[in-house]
């Protein structure tokens, strides 16, 4: 019958989608849970440029949030 291939396509699936998952939780976890931003484009660069001179101590990933911004 038609249900006997749900346990094939069951453990195809789980092989398919276990290497990716695997990756971007091993990516994760040694970022320390954040992702590292790519600049792409010029607009990019200067929103990351702006945000390493907001943050005061010279590193874009470092948020200082809107109360400490002058």
């Amino acid at each position: 019958m038609w249900f006997e291939i749900l346990p094939r396509i069951d453990l195809t699936a789980t092989c398919l989608v276990t290497p990716g998952t695997a990756a971007a939780h091993t990516r994760r976890s040694s970022t320390g849970g954040k992702e590292k931003p790519v600049a792409y484009y010029p607009c990019q660069w200067s929103l990351l440029q702006r945000d390493r001179l907001i943050s005061g101590v010279n590193c874009y990933y470092v948020s200082k949030g809107l109360e400490n911004i002058s």
